[in-house]
């Protein structure tokens, strides 16, 4: 794929799940989570170039660290997230404000680990958007599916 095919989609990832994360919504104990990080990380992993082969060590340091910091912004984003159950005994989650910063300082992040990178005359290739898109938003529901079993009390496995 190329950058700006990767951008886009990323940009459209982004807009959709901020937009769904905004409204109230019930917790579905039956949706796979986990798909489309997955799908985002395998394609941001067929990229040939995804570590700079003329700066290999800078790169594989920076790539580490955006996505140890990525790790970071997708347990505090799955934080922000307000879970409740209503009065039939579903589980609901909603963003907040707090989400939405979460959002803006995931963003800023990535874009001081490009301001790295370029200071560095490190290519970074837009699959690494990718690869930390697909991160934060694993993350993000592990941590929203660990605190809804908290209070729920049960084992089952959720996402919003």
């Amino acid at each position: 794929m190329t950058a700006l095919s990767n951008v886009l989609i990323a940009v459209a990832v982004i807009v959709l799940v901020v937009g769904r994360q905004l409204r109230a919504r019930r917790l579905d104990t039956e949706r796979r989570f986990w798909l489309l990080p997955l799908v985002l990380a395998a394609v941001a992993l067929r990229d040939p170039v995804l570590i700079d082969p003329n700066h290999q060590a800078a790169a594989a340091l920076i790539l580490a660290g955006s996505l140890v910091t990525t790790l970071g912004m997708g347990c505090a984003w799955g934080w922000t997230m307000r879970i409740w159950r209503d009065r039939d005994g579903a589980l609901w989650t909603q963003g907040s404000t707090a989400t939405v910063f979460a959002w803006v300082g995931a963003i800023l992040i990535r874009a001081g680990w490009y301001g790295v990178g370029a200071a560095l005359h490190v290519h970074q290739s837009s699959s690494v958007l990718m690869l930390s898109l697909g991160l934060l938003l694993l993350v993000r529901s592990t941590a929203v599916a660990w605190r809804a079993r908290q209070l729920d009390g049960s084992k089952h496995t959720l996402a919003a």
